[in-house]
């Protein structure tokens, strides 16, 4: 017994803080051990040596946030790949740069790019943790089976139809597949009913509707195939019309998919972020939808696999050179969270879910994402103003704000 009491790790209590749980704030001691929240300590069954409490201070205790789509930052895009050595220190770089934002577990994006380059890099994705940084969840493959007049900046030359070309074929063997979590897709192309239900019935991938031109009802015929969310809703999608919503017109359907927003005040004005959000509080999610530029000056920076043009940053937006075509963002979670709880009206605990549970949910994890029993002891501690000012890991604090 005295080794087993010699080698257990200690109960961590947090204290006089207020924590973020289901878009509301709780004030009431929250307990972690070994990287886990755990129950409180039954009474008298611990010594108070054995109970460490940490005093927050009043501030705000929120779930680390999950970076659903980002296609890279610090120069480094996750199309880019030169051999394994490297790209595994570029994600490790990635992984630390985004804890300063609050950031403890994210997808990569992978853009539409030739089956090739799919095959290459989705089995350096398979979801791994970083030593002091954001653990990688696996992909979000955004394309190829997307529709060439909602292109956004990919290269239509690369985008396929389902049915002309097999999941297999586009991603590569079940090592491959293994790695993506997540599929955009235009449910509007030919055999797409079919790919929908392969990768969700077949590999147990979430699929998302985006790039697309569909109508509403083509939406509708997608959810109940199996589809559950909507990529970056109101953006590479027809708009939202009175008489021809659209797939922007689901957001309040009975299907009640989930939807994900850029919060940047570039790609959606705030109040149509707004009115998203007030929509569905608790389907709506937050992505940065970040390029290789953030984290970088402004400027001219090379394309690359997926985009072989300039590409103009000018602050948090990103442009094709020559065009107004958007790119991406360079904002994080922590603006986009800001952001939301600025142009909404919502309290900061509100927008917090839309950057936590309501993904978890959507992608059907359990142990993150929530502050209760049971789940990774991963969070961000925030002021008044919703600025990060610690990113916790598994227990352990991997970034303070100096």
């Amino acid at each position: 017994m005295s080794d087993l009491k010699a080698n257990q790790r200690p109960i961590e209590a947090i204290t006089n803080a207020r924590i973020c749980r289901h878009g509301s704030l709780i004030s009431s001691p929250i307990y972690f051990s070994n990287g886990i929240f755990v129950p409180p300590p039954a009474p008298d069954a611990r010594t108070p040596h054995d109970v460490e409490s940490i005093d927050f201070k009043d501030r705000l205790i929120a779930p680390a946030f999950i970076e659903l789509q980002t296609n890279g930052c610090l120069g480094v895009h996750f199309t880019h790949y030169t051999d394994d050595k490297t790209y595994h220190e570029n994600l490790e770089r990635v992984s630390k740069y985004l804890v300063r934002s609050g950031v403890g577990s994210f997808y990569v994006t992978l853009p539409t790019v030739a089956a090739e380059v799919f095959k290459k890099i989705l089995p350096r994705l398979k979801p791994r943790k970083h030593i002091g940084g954001a653990e990688l969840l696996g992909a979000h493959c955004e394309g190829p089976w997307l529709n060439p007049s909602k292109k956004g900046a990919h290269d239509a030359n690369l985008m396929r139809t389902p049915s002309q070309s097999p999941v297999e074929e586009v991603y590569g063997d079940i090592d491959s597949i293994s790695a993506v979590k997540m599929v955009t897709l235009a449910p509007e192309l030919d055999g797409s009913t079919q790919v929908i239900k392969t990768l969700t019935e077949e590999h147990g991938i979430k699929v998302s509707l985006g790039h697309s031109a569909a109508d509403y009802n083509t939406g509708r015929t997608a959810l109940k195939s199996g589809a559950v969310m909507m990529t970056h809703v109101f953006n590479a999608m027809n708009p939202l019309h009175h008489r021809t919503p659209g797939l922007a017109g689901l957001i309040a359907s009975e299907e009640s998919p989930f939807y994900s927003v850029i919060a940047d005040g570039i790609h959606l004005h705030p109040a149509t972020l707004a009115m998203a959000f007030r929509a569905n509080p608790r389907n709506c999610i937050l992505i940065t939808d970040s390029v290789e530029m953030a984290g970088l000056p402004d400027g001219l920076y090379p394309g690359h696999a997926q985009i072989p043009h300039g590409q103009r940053k000018q602050g948090n937006k990103v442009t094709i050179e020559g065009t107004d075509t958007l790119i991406g963002s360079c904002s994080s979670m922590e603006e986009c969270v800001n952001n939301l709880r600025e142009w909404s009206g919502c309290s900061l605990a509100e927008a917090v879910q839309c950057a936590t549970e309501n993904i978890v949910n959507m992608m059907g994890l359990s142990d993150r994402g929530i502050i209760e029993v049971g789940r990774r002891a991963d969070f961000v501690v925030l002021d008044e103003t919703g600025q990060v000012l610690e990113t916790w890991i598994g227990g352990k604090q991997v970034y303070g704000r100096e």
